[in-house]
């Protein structure tokens, strides 16, 4: 009986340490597969996990994961969308939406904050609500 607690034992510790390893870099499918095979491998014999309910937690992981893959897909086709409308800007004169900066835009940045327009004239505007195109 005391290897059995042994074993239930090591299972809580693995999947304590799984959880904390997920909540810090998130986990991957071959560590998903690890701690699946881990689980199996110090599962009580006498009381083994429901394998329906492994292939539950697998089917949702893949889930999760197809979600992730296509939400960075739509990320990339939003930013290259961004890039193709704001190459039009180039060589356009372009005015701030306090009308502090005006130039003629010699080159386009997308970023997390927004589509930046540099100016010839070394300045930045950022392409927001009041931008006046010319």
């Amino acid at each position: 009986m005391s290897n059995i607690s042994a074993v239930s034992g090591a299972s809580a510790a693995s999947a304590a340490t799984a959880t904390s390893s997920e909540i810090k870099t998130g986990l991957d499918y071959n560590a998903f597969l690890q701690l699946l095979v881990a689980q199996m491998k110090n599962q009580d014999p006498l009381n083994p996990t429901d394998p329906t309910q492994q292939m539950s937690q697998l089917a949702s992981f893949s889930n999760v994961e197809q979600s992730i893959k296509l939400n960075q897909k739509l990320e990339a086709m939003t930013t290259l969308t961004a890039l193709t409308q704001a190459n039009s800007l180039i060589g356009r004169t372009v005015t701030s939406g306090d009308k502090s900066v005006t130039g003629v835009v010699k080159s386009i940045q997308v970023t997390s904050d927004g589509t930046i327009a540099t100016l010839a004239t070394g300045k930045t505007v950022t392409l927001d609500t009041g931008v006046k195109v010319e």
